[in-house]
């Protein structure tokens, strides 16, 4: 059990380590990336827009003089730019001991598709990291302490997988979307990690969820709407709490030694909207083995990823 006050001082050493956090350049993130660099890890900062991405390392050396770091080009969105990255990882030799997938958009307000013809926010939330994580196999850690962390969501709880048609072509809602995505997060993580013990691989699998952080997640670029942005602002400023804390769950995931494999972590406050990283509630669906090889089966089918367990 963790530790009330458990902070981002209390994460281990984290010399000669290798971190890639998808969607670094904002958010739950940048703060992953820059606490890591902090404790001395190498940090692939794996972000959509590599202009943005080197500003951000910049700005992490300006806190963290000496940090290592990498722009790494992703969209997770596409499946085309997820292989591209996985490559040159794997062409320049890249060892990875911890893969933070964190990217995601929430509450796009009416239906889009990516390029490979997947509702956008779970091509972009969650079949983009299924396909990075079963490319990257190869270049885990072979260690314990490698680790795997989803960012799911409180937004689990009242999420569905809709089977019959995952992409909502059918009555569309902005949030039903998003949540099937991280429900989708958890279940992948859970399911990692029992594939992983099946195998007798000694990588760990483990989920985190931010609680009410406030972050750019629902902005969408600029389609949301001003008064959406503001309410949102409003509401997660009176019980929520800053990226900065709202990372504390993904980091102690990542990093904690009491940390275990197909753990799930969020904040210890009230609903798990706030505070020190703690062991969090996973609804009963999101336990569901046979939902989880359903929709593992559904996922390799959708990206073409088939993992070399």
């Amino acid at each position: 059990m963790p530790q009330r006050d458990w902070t981002s001082a209390d994460i281990p050493p984290q010399a000669g380590r290798v971190a890639l956090v998808t969607g670094a350049s904002s958010g739950i993130g940048y703060e992953t990336a820059l606490a890591l660099a902090g404790a001395g890890a190498r940090v692939l900062l794996a972000v959509r827009d590599p202009a943005k991405g080197a500003r951000v390392a910049a700005a992490i050396v300006r806190i963290h003089p000496g940090a290592d770091l990498t722009v790494r080009e992703i969209d997770t969105a596409r499946l085309a730019s997820v292989r591209a990255c996985a490559e040159a990882l794997r062409d320049d030799g890249e060892t990875i001991d911890l893969l933070v997938l964190n990217a995601g958009i929430a509450a796009v307000p009416t239906r889009e598709e990516s390029v490979d013809g997947f509702e956008r926010q779970l091509a972009t939330n969650y079949l983009g990291h299924f396909a990075l994580t079963g490319l990257l196999l190869p270049a885990l850690g072979l260690s314990p302490e490698t680790r795997i962390v989803a960012v799911a969501s409180l937004a689990h709880r009242s999420g569905t997988i809709r089977f019959d048609d995952p992409h909502w072509r059918e009555g569309y809602g902005p949030q039903k979307a998003y949540r099937q995505t991280k429900l989708a997060m958890l279940m992948f993580a859970l399911e990692m990690e029992r594939r992983l013990r099946r195998a007798g691989r000694p990588e760990r699998a483990l989920a985190a969820h931010p609680g009410l952080a406030l972050t750019d997640v629902f902005r969408r670029g600029d389609r949301a709407g001003t008064i959406q942005r503001m309410a949102g602002r409003v509401l997660f400023s009176l019980v929520g709490q800053p990226a900065a804390r709202g990372a504390l769950p993904t980091l102690y995931a990542a990093t904690a030694p009491e940390a275990r494999g197909g753990g799930y972590y969020g904040p210890d406050g009230l609903w798990e909207a706030r505070g020190a990283p703690k062991p969090a509630r996973i609804l009963p669906h999101a336990s569901d083995e046979t939902d989880a090889a359903r929709l593992w089966a559904m996922s390799e089918a959708m990206t073409g990823m088939r993992f070399e367990l």
